[in-house]
């Protein structure tokens, strides 16, 4: 599915089949990305995952999913194909996948015979790409799997999105999965001011309207708020580089290491055993954000309310 109409044509063979595997519901900033996604016409959405976002509530992949729905609504897409559950949680051990419409996806798109690439991003956790590889360790050499989480480089530590499947995390570290990592000192690098996005986001129809108005509702639920990005002025659209980097690789941005394995505490140590990994150190937020901006203002002048 490309939902998108611009007067520059991409080449066809740069065309790129993505998944996006997306948390969409569990802060505010999934849906910026989506949106991206949905924009962009170099891809070819092939699907859209909703995945789970721990235990802090008991039906997490379930909200996912209906944020999926309620986007596809807002941006009147009668193609709801494409929207598949993920995992309910995350993996119980590292020899069983999860079963899920989202994780098939991922293996019969992996194996079929289109010579279009396949990129997969995580916005959340890893249970689906884990569970995939589980169900068909073949997918390995046939996508590129680009994961939003992780902590900072070389010690890692206390990051959200690998908080929520560990398990899952050292079972794509070692699959040797074509994987590039955006870990949390480089998606924070996308901080944006609410009124950056009150000005370039809000008129953009009702897309536009909504994002800010759910990303504004979620600055208020009454979760922990002590993080130094929760501010009330700024944001962090952490999870747009997933987008960004199939757009452009940063290709001088990166460094390829031996995947970590990952400790309980979430510390990584480096053993030199698993095969080696893409991890960012830098992202282009100006490219990135901007092209977010262009795309919305875009489509709302093609598609007044």
């Amino acid at each position: 599915m490309r939902y998108c109409d611009y007067k520059f044509k991409v080449p066809a063979e740069k065309i790129v089949r993505v998944i996006t595997d997306t948390d969409a519901k569990n802060e505010a900033d999934d849906q910026f990305a989506i949106v991206q996604a949905l924009l962009s016409p170099r891809f070819e959405n092939v699907g859209f995952i909703a995945a789970h976002f721990g235990k802090r509530v008991e039906d997490s992949m379930e909200r996912s999913f209906q944020e999926l729905e309620n986007i596809f609504d807002i941006m009147h897409i009668e193609d709801k194909n494409v929207l598949y559950r993920g995992a309910p949680h995350a993996l119980q051990d590292k020899d069983t996948p999860v079963m899920s419409p989202g994780a098939e996806l991922i293996v019969r798109e992996a194996m079929k015979d289109d010579s279009r690439h396949l990129f997969v991003t995580f916005l959340g956790p890893l249970t689906d790409l884990a569970s995939a590889f589980l169900i068909e360790p073949r997918i390995k050499g046939r996508l590129t799997a680009i994961w939003i989480g992780g902590g900072c480089y070389p010690q890692g530590g206390a990051e959200f999105n690998l908080s929520n499947d560990i398990i899952a995390a050292n079972v794509v570290f070692r699959s040797g999965i074509d994987l590039w990592q955006v870990p949390k000192n480089v998606y924070e690098m996308m901080a944006v001011s609410m009124s950056e996005l009150e000005y370039k986001v809000s008129d953009c129809g009702e897309i536009g309207a909504y994002l800010l108005e759910q990303l504004n509702t979620h600055v208020h639920e009454p979760i922990p708020r002590n993080s130094s990005f929760r501010t009330g002025e700024t944001w962090g659209l952490g999870d747009n580089p997933a987008i960004g980097l199939i757009l452009y690789e940063h290709r001088f941005l990166y460094d390829q290491i031996s995947a970590p394995v990952i400790t309980e505490e979430m510390k990584y140590l480096h053993t030199g055993l698993n095969p080696a990994i893409r991890v960012y150190r830098s992202i282009d937020s100006r490219l990135i954000l901007d092209d977010l901006f262009a795309k919305l203002a875009l489509y709302a002048r093609k598609h007044p309310q």
